[in-house]
């Protein structure tokens, strides 16, 4: 299933992308795309089982959400593609680079990035996000994929200033409004036989800056996934972005970050595509 939400800010209605390429509300049948879903077995068999043709039609025009309500937290994975760790000139990492990002940086796939008042440094990252569908504490690598409700596109936006030249954590550079872009869907793992085979990109103002993919990542979906879960519960509703492959803007020569009135187009192949403009 590719699973959705849509609507205005506070107003997002719970839906479906039909594998003809429409839009269909899910009104009646869940309240919502979140934990309590996922905690019901029997409602997410019952949404498995409908006939997607049957559901009414929603307005292609309308704004898409994130695709998943009241995330608990979102944890980052920092340096995690060869590609990336090479562009930076870092070490390739012994173990994976956790940080948080605040989840008052969520929006919507297509929502305006708002630059912070004076930045300069705003950076792009295209992510594959993975959330959790079932309580994780302590698993193995062979049991995390077990413990995945599904995946979706993330952009992990980046004040690089406020990420490296302001001492702390890489937290207040990954935390200001806009900066998660999350979707168009969140499409359930049974979809994504192998999250380690899949094409990303993403383009600036028409510019392919990164085009990879992620079987470049250094510690892989099932890794993470167990790694984070020996350092905090992952409860279902959790997201983890897993980190960037080569060409963000940090890594071209010289330096290019976003600027107001730009526009940025990403995605990952079968999760759906981004598209934002900068003001």
């Amino acid at each position: 299933m590719k699973l959705l939400r849509y609507g205005a800010p506070g107003e997002e209605r719970p839906g479906l992308a039909a594998p003809d390429g429409t839009l269909r509300s899910l009104a009646g049948h869940v309240g919502d795309i979140d934990k309590a879903m996922f905690d019901d077995p029997a409602r997410l068999s019952s949404l498995r089982a409908l006939d997607p043709a049957t559901l009414p039609v929603v307005d292609g025009t309308v704004r898409l959400a994130e695709p998943l309500a009241r995330i608990g937290k979102i944890v980052g994975i920092g340096l995690n593609y060869h590609d990336h760790a090479r562009e930076c000139g870092a070490a390739i990492p012994s173990e994976p680079i956790l940080f948080l990002k605040a989840t008052t940086s969520l929006c919507g796939p297509n929502d305006a990035i708002r630059l912070p008042e004076g930045s300069q440094k705003t950076d792009w990252e295209v992510e594959l996000g993975v959330v959790i569908g079932r309580t994780a504490r302590d698993v193995t690598a062979e049991a995390a994929l077990d413990h995945v409700f599904g995946y979706c596109v993330a952009h992990d936006v980046s004040e690089r200033a406020h990420q490296l030249e302001h001492g702390g954590q890489w937290t207040k550079g990954k935390s200001h409004d806009t900066f998660c872009p999350v979707g168009p869907y969140l499409v359930t793992a049974d979809e994504v036989p192998d999250p380690q085979a899949l094409h990303m990109y993403c383009e600036v103002d028409g510019l392919m800056r990164q085009s990879s993919s992620t079987a470049q990542m250094i510690f892989g979906v099932a890794e993470v996934v167990s790694y984070v879960s020996r350092f905090m519960t992952l409860a279902p509703g959790d997201l983890i972005i897993t980190g960037t492959p080569a060409g963000v803007g940090l890594g071209l020569k010289p330096p290019t970050y976003l600027t107001r009135g730009a526009r940025v187009r990403l995605g990952i192949a079968g999760l759906g595509d981004q598209h934002q403009s900068v003001v």
